[in-house]
């Protein structure tokens, strides 16, 4: 092996090594490590896959703040793409069991996670309402209406178990107090 290909060898070891190790994030590691809100925030989640947002532009819109604009069947369509392993940030839980997530700026561009029990308790895409014969899903993001596919509904919140697993939890146990006889 001459100079050079150590060199490469050694440099693909060195950024493999750097690369986060994307782990499901799942109900099950969720109630291991009883995260609240505020280590939640401290956590960068990934997708899996990537997510298509897409809607109906009316001839007169032309507040559009994000995506691009496609003719699909000769109508004007709204499209915002997230991809896959793009990073994002908790920013609340409008159920229990729900998380919304942050994959760009902005007060109202968030979409909603939650466990699924077909994939294993992993965290999917929350639809508002999934239709299968129209193969999509209706979800509200930047305070609108959008359709999504179906195979969105396969995009799961992934963490780099690594760090996330350092937050530190501070824990101890009452003894309880007794009457002064």
């Amino acid at each position: 092996m001459n100079y050079f290909n150590i060199i490469l060898v050694s440099a693909l070891i060195l950024l493999c090594g750097c690369s986060p190790r994307l782990t499901p994030f799942t109900l099950d590691l969720y109630d291991e490590y009883g995260w609240s809100d505020d280590d939640l925030k401290k956590i960068q989640f990934y997708l899996s896959e990537d997510i298509i947002l897409r809607r109906g532009v009316s001839e007169g819109a032309s507040s559009i703040n994000s995506g691009k604009i496609k003719i699909v069947n000769g109508k004007k369509i709204e499209e915002t793409i997230i991809r896959k392993g793009t990073p994002g940030v908790f920013l609340f839980r409008p159920k229990e069991d729900r998380f919304a997530v942050s994959f760009e700026p902005g007060d109202h561009r968030f979409l909603i996670f939650g466990p699924s029990k077909k994939r294993d308790g992993k965290y999917t895409l929350r639809a508002t309402k999934w239709d299968k014969e129209q193969r999509q899903g209706q979800v509200s993001y930047d305070g609108k209406k959008y359709f999504t596919p179906t195979k969105s509904a396969y995009a799961i919140l992934m963490v780099d178990l690594e760090k996330a697993g350092t937050t530190k939890i501070k824990s101890r146990t009452a003894k309880g107090r007794t009457v002064d006889r």
